[in-house]
C-alpha cells in the first residue's frame, strides 16, 4: 500500500497550458494531414510517416509531463516531479526552501549544498503559489526541515 501525502500541490496554469497546447497540436496536426490530397499523402514513405509520429508523440510526452509535475510531502520526506525527473528528498536532507518575490518557482536547497527548481510551486500561479510555499515551509519545518525564507 502507497503512503497517502500529508500535502501536496499541484499548479494549474501549467496543466492548463499544457493541455491547450497538447489539443491544439492534435487538431492543427489532424487537420493539416487531411488537408493534403491523397496524393500528397501517399509520397511519404513509412519511415517518414513514423519520424514524425514519433516527433508528435514526444511532444505530447513534454506536455504531458509539464501537465503533471507536483510536489508532495510524506512523513518520511518530499517528492518532487519536474517535468523530466523525479526527486525524493528524506525531511533530514532538506535545509531550506525559498519562494522570493521574482523568482520564477519555489527553490530547495538541499544538505550538500544543491539548489532544485520546485517547478510545481510557480510565480505564474500567483497568490495560490505563495500560499503554497508557506503551507510546505510549515509541513517542513513540523518534519524537522529547513523553512521557506521571503526576502
Amino acid at each position: 500500500m502507497t503512503p497517502r501525502p500529508v500535502w501536496s500541490f499541484r499548479p494549474w496554469v501549467i496543466a492548463m497550458m499544457a493541455i491547450a497546447m497538447g489539443l491544439s497540436l492534435i487538431a492543427v496536426f489532424v487537420v493539416i494531414w487531411f488537408r493534403f490530397s491523397a496524393e500528397s499523402r501517399a509520397t511519404f514513405d513509412w519511415f517518414q510517416r513514423l519520424t514524425l509520429l514519433a516527433f508528435f508523440g514526444a511532444v505530447l510526452w513534454i506536455l504531458y509531463r509539464m501537465a503533471t509535475v507536483r510536489v508532495s510531502a510524506y512523513d518520511d520526506g518530499l517528492l518532487i516531479r519536474n517535468v523530466f525527473r523525479s526527486y525524493r528528498y528524506p525531511w533530514t536532507n532538506v535545509k531550506g526552501l525559498r519562494f522570493s518575490p521574482g523568482d520564477p518557482w519555489l527553490q530547495l536547497f538541499d544538505a550538500e549544498g544543491n539548489r532544485l527548481g520546485v517547478l510545481a510551486v510557480q510565480a505564474s500561479e500567483g497568490a495560490r503559489a505563495s500560499h503554497a510555499a508557506k503551507e510546505l515551509a510549515a509541513v517542513a519545518r513540523s518534519h524537522g526541515a529547513g523553512g521557506v525564507s521571503r526576502k
